[in-house]
């Protein structure tokens, strides 16, 4: 593990290295809050494991602690130590603008990982690197109705209010479910932020609150098991359809057991080597997407053992 003294660790990677060797560069990235769930903690892990297998590059690791304020701190302290280009995972998408705005003014290209910025800031960004989380939210939307035969009643545990991530999954799922299963009604939503105790407390209202629940749709894994643990808890776990994203160890072993009914494939080892490829692709100066998908596929018991169990 890469461990961060205060805000900011840096340490110049001398190994032998597999991409843009001939040149080292300076790159910084400001992660979410690698605190909050096991994903953002191996992608970290994973993110560092990559830059000391490049070999050429002198790494600055922040995090924000998903305080948007303090990640707009680390923005421009990158842009003054004049980094080669910066990576950020946002805390909100569209608060962030500004800081990546005057790193864009500074010539420092900014690649943006996992979550995407608003549409505002588009034009300020090299690239976007991650997940299609739209996308993803249409994927579990049609698991749910395949699920409950295209009729019910659900709830949902949304991500943390303001995120990109969050935003994208409950758009791609709440249209998606309308347009293809009508007569599955969305009761009502309510944030789980990330956090498998808050989504267990949600889903404890839910509970209370309705005397019919036909399923569950949370926006990733951790969330989803802290629904699945309330709802055993409340001894209703038979007569629940549980659904998510990203899929968390907790969720693969829950879908293995039968508790759960599906999730989206998503691998944090994935998504950070693919934000720091696009980074050295583009000080590189190679022609770079601006939008960088890698695929997240369905995961149920049907195609179970097609996936390797996920190591967050």
């Amino acid at each position: 593990m890469f461990h961060k003294t205060a805000l900011v660790t840096s340490v110049l990677l001398l190994s032998s290295g597999i991409a843009h060797a001939d040149t080292t560069y300076r790159i910084g990235i400001t992660q979410n809050n690698v605190g909050v769930d096991s994903y953002q903690t191996t992608y970290e892990r994973a993110f560092v494991e990559a830059a000391e297998a490049a070999g050429n590059i002198d790494l600055v690791v922040l995090d924000a602690g998903g305080d948007v304020a303090r990640q707009i701190g680390q923005m421009q302290d990158l842009v003054q130590q004049r980094v080669d280009a910066i990576i950020i995972w946002p805390t909100n998408g569209q608060a962030v603008i500004p800081a990546i705005r005057q790193a864009h003014n500074a010539g420092i290209p900014v690649v943006v990982t996992n979550s995407k910025i608003a549409e505002a800031g588009l034009d300020f960004i090299a690239a976007f690197s991650g997940p299609d989380n739209v996308q993803q939210g249409i994927s579990s939307a049609e698991m749910m109705c395949d699920a409950l035969d295209g009729e019910g009643q659900i709830v949902q545990i949304s991500g943390q209010p303001g995120y990109t991530t969050a935003m994208e999954r409950s758009v791609g799922f709440e249209e998606r479910l309308a347009e293809l299963c009508p007569d599955v009604e969305l009761m009502e939503t309510q944030p789980g932020n990330w956090n498998r105790e808050r989504a267990q407390r949600v889903m404890e209202d839910f509970l209370t609150k309705y005397d019919r629940i036909d399923g569950v749709y949370s926006g990733d894994d951790n969330m989803g098991v802290g629904a699945l643990n309330a709802a055993k808890g409340a001894e209703r776990l038979e007569e629940i359809v549980f659904i998510g994203a990203t899929n968390f160890a907790v969720g693969y072993d829950a879908i293995e057991r039968g508790e759960y009914y599906g999730s989206i494939y998503q691998s944090p080892v994935d998504d950070a080597e693919a934000a720091l490829q696009t980074a050295l692709d583009v000080l590189a100066g190679e022609e770079v997407p601006k939008m960088n998908f890698f695929e997240t596929p369905k995961i149920t018991a049907d195609n179970l053992e097609e996936f390797d169990r996920p190591v967050f």
